[in-house]
């Protein structure tokens, strides 16, 4: 299993949130769901304007085995995204929580991320997964 970094929250689903500090979080999928995607192929980025809503959908990644939806951590506006995964989706396979990222929101509801899952929860969450 590879290393969670401690600086993240995580959906049960397995979405990343990053708080950047700013009123903004960076959204990814985590290491261990794009290991059971497999290759990834697409990504279906939201567009810059965009609201999104806590445990709604913003974004899809499809591999050759599956589309899966990606969940929004929190509420807000889309600010960003990585538009580099158009061309790219295999960089989430390689960099899940780096150069993966997905986009990036501007939150209006800092309770929300009190709702995910620290790094710790998240690993217990993939251990019980496990057995």
């Amino acid at each position: 299993m590879s290393e969670i970094p401690g600086d993240l929250k995580f959906l049960k689903s397995h979405e990343w949130a990053r708080v950047e500090g700013n009123g903004r979080v960076t959204v990814g999928i985590s290491d261990h769901a794009q290991g059971l995607l497999g290759d990834l192929v697409y990504v279906e980025l939201p567009a810059v304007g965009d609201e999104v809503k806590a445990g709604q959908q913003a974004a899809v990644v499809e591999s050759v085995k599956a589309a899966s939806d990606v969940y929004s951590p929190v509420t807000g506006t889309v600010v960003e995204v990585n538009s580099a995964l158009s061309d790219k989706p295999e960089t989430i396979n390689e960099d899940a929580y780096g150069e993966g990222w997905i986009y990036v929101v501007e939150f209006s509801a800092n309770d929300e991320l009190n709702d995910l899952l620290g790094p710790d929860e998240y690993a217990e969450l993939l251990e019980d997964d496990e057995h």
